[in-house]
């Protein structure tokens, strides 16, 4: 087993010109990387079963979950438990690149919520 990079893990685009790359993708451990450059935004959404640790590298982020706004700098996570609603925002003027770290994975457990 070798080293993982975004340079030779699988790439995918999300939402509004956002990237994601998949650091470890197994059924009951997902750690991904993405990038979401400024005035973008994940569709506000909830999972049933996985349990997620977002975690700021680069930039702020503007996590909301269960209604409260969390702003996340570098070096700074935010645990969303199974079932929380939630949403990464970048209101910032550059781009922000996060961990997301979920248990199990998320793919597949995911349901829309309205604002």
């Amino acid at each position: 087993m070798g080293t993982v990079s975004t340079a030779n893990t699988a790439h995918y685009t999300w939402g509004q010109r956002c990237d994601g790359w998949h650091l470890l993708q197994g059924n009951d451990l997902s750690v991904i990387e993405e990038r979401m450059p400024p005035a973008t935004a994940e569709v506000r959404h909830r999972h049933a079963r996985s349990r997620q640790f977002f975690y700021v590298l680069e930039g702020e982020a503007l996590l909301e979950l269960d209604g409260v706004t969390h702003r996340l700098g570098a070096c700074q996570g935010l645990h969303v438990p199974p079932g929380a609603a939630h949403q990464m925002r970048n209101e910032s003027a550059a781009d922000v690149r996060f961990l997301v770290v979920s248990s199990p994975q998320s793919h597949g457990d995911r349901e829309t919520v309205d604002g």
